[in-house]
């Protein structure tokens, strides 16, 4: 038996087979979880659908514009139909218009400032709050962050705001959603290339900076946070909620 076998989950932020969530997915799935995904907009419908019938030509899938309340009720109620009950959710879901990734987080446009926090944190609640009522057994809700959150990362700028919008409402969510046993965490991981990062101008001289500094002197693999993942998804981390766990090499306890 796997470590997730008899759970059910659902998985936000699939776009192609580098999404992170991808890793995560196929993790899950290889663990024994059953899985239903989400996609955003007809773009990257066509990739995540080819990529989840690897899982089963009946695997759920289902439209859903995070911004939106009705679409997030619209997934778990389609949810509820499937499942009945509910262990798992992923969220990797963030957003932030190209041009505040570019300049200087000062010239950041309130607009751009709004559609950020909505997309990247507030949804997280959104979900949360949504996982919550067919999370009857307990589960585990599980975020994406990055070292943006804490420290300056050049161009980062808004997307740095936004996910540390993200891990306090983690650590809030682990608050209110303990005595339901239903635990809240984010993974925090060393620059991956998907294609959310590459909307981050310097990207690539960020990977070479992770290699050369990291204790390990290397970037983080999509299979070792897959891995972390599915930890954090079971049983032998049910004393473990509203942390942020670093998956990044160790760059994070660098001081220079």
């Amino acid at each position: 038996m796997g470590l997730l076998t008899g759970k059910n989950g659902i998985v936000f932020g699939v776009a192609n087979k580098r999404s992170i969530a991808w890793a995560i997915a196929k993790a899950w799935s290889e663990a024994g979880a059953n899985l239903a995904f989400t996609y955003q907009g007809d773009r990257v419908k066509d990739n995540v659908e080819e990529l989840t019938t690897a899982f089963g030509p009946d695997t759920l899938l289902l439209p859903c514009d995070v911004t939106r309340d009705e679409d997030i009720a619209h997934v778990f109620n389609q949810l509820r139909d499937r499942f009945g009950v509910l262990h798992l959710v992923l969220h990797s879901v963030a957003y932030a218009p190209r041009p505040a990734l570019e300049g200087t987080f000062a010239v950041t446009s309130r607009e751009a400032f709004r559609v950020a926090l909505d997309v990247s944190a507030y949804s997280l609640v959104a979900v949360t709050r949504e996982a919550a009522p067919l999370m009857t057994e307990g589960g585990s809700v599980l975020a994406m962050s990055y070292y943006g959150a804490e420290k300056v990362i050049p161009h980062y700028n808004v997307m740095g705001v936004a996910k540390a919008a993200l891990e306090a409402s983690t650590r809030y969510l682990a608050y209110d959603l303990g005595p339901q046993r239903i635990r809240v965490n984010c993974v925090s991981a060393g620059p991956v290339n998907t294609l959310a990062a590459r909307g981050i101008a310097g990207f690539s001289e960020m990977l070479k900076h992770y290699e050369n500094h990291a204790p390990l002197k290397r970037n983080v693999l999509p299979d070792e946070l897959g891995a972390t993942a599915t930890f954090l998804a079971s049983d032998g981390a049910a004393a473990i909620t509203g942390q942020v766990l670093y998956v990044d090499c160790g760059y994070q306890i660098m001081g220079m």
